[in-house]
């Protein structure tokens, strides 16, 4: 029989690892999942702000667990991997959200600040995916992973905002999420991507200072930035039975900013 739309919504039962998930966007999507019904568990690499998270979580009704690990670190991925596995059983839903970013002009870019962040905004996706993957989702057929990259990943900037390496590791996780999307659909396993614009977080602090939310705004056709509720609605449709027939896509979240010819 065919399922109603709340149905497909439904996630009572699915169980969510979600990396970068203690504050930002990664929180704002922990949200989203767990008001659909999941179980949640948590990670960034540090534990006062996962706790603070987790309990934030707790007082909506949500099941909300977490455990600190370092997303750059082959180990501690795996680590992180292996407790969620123990802890809260098999993962069917994966949100690869930990990232950093690095501003400096391109000539002077150090290469370390370049291997830190392919390091995490790459590696650690791919290392996390192969493990979750191999462990709980290709063995029952079934997985969602909803990667996060950015309209950085798109395209290059305005001048004023040098930030190579950060646009080069998105562009990365774009092709990712197309390659991995195709590879992985005999296992009934979906793998889409959500490129978020300027949404105001501590990684984008920085540059909203600089630049002026107002400015950054008014490139924007809906004339504003992404909020505090702008990602639940993909991220839902992305993880759940609704997204079932979505793969290897990438949709910009960016009140229309990566459509202006020009922008």
């Amino acid at each position: 029989m065919t399922r109603t739309v709340s149905q497909l919504f439904d996630l009572k039962g699915k169980t969510a690892l979600v990396t970068g998930g203690s504050r930002g966007l990664g929180l704002q999507m922990a949200h989203a999942l767990g008001e659909a019904g999941a179980r949640i568990m948590l990670t960034s690499r540090k534990a006062a702000d996962l706790e603070e998270a987790a309990a934030e979580l707790q007082a909506a009704g949500i099941d909300a667990r977490w455990v600190a690990a370092d997303c750059a670190n082959e180990d501690e991925i795996h680590r992180l991997a292996d407790e969620t596995l123990t802890r809260m059983g098999e993962v069917d839903i994966l949100v690869n959200n930990a990232g950093a970013a690095w501003g400096s002009p391109a000539e002077d870019h150090p290469v370390e600040a370049w291997d830190k962040l392919m390091n995490l905004n790459v590696r650690g996706y791919f290392i996390l995916s192969q493990h979750i993957a191999k462990s709980s989702m290709i063995p029952r057929k079934y997985g969602r992973i909803v990667n996060i990259a950015s309209i950085a990943g798109l395209g290059g900037n305005p001048p004023e905002i040098t930030t190579l390496a950060y646009n080069t590791s998105k562009g990365a996780v774009i092709s990712f999420t197309e390659a991995l999307g195709c590879e992985w659909g005999k296992y009934n396993i979906t793998v889409n991507a959500i490129c978020p614009g300027f949404f105001p977080s501590k990684m984008t602090q920085a540059t909203l200072n600089r630049i002026g939310e107002d400015k950054l705004a008014s490139h924007a056709p809906l004339q504003r930035l992404g909020d505090d509720e702008d990602l639940k609605g993909i991220t839902l449709l992305f993880a759940s039975d609704a997204g079932k027939h979505i793969t290897g896509q990438c949709l910009a979240v960016d009140g229309g900013v990566s459509v202006v010819t020009g922008g």
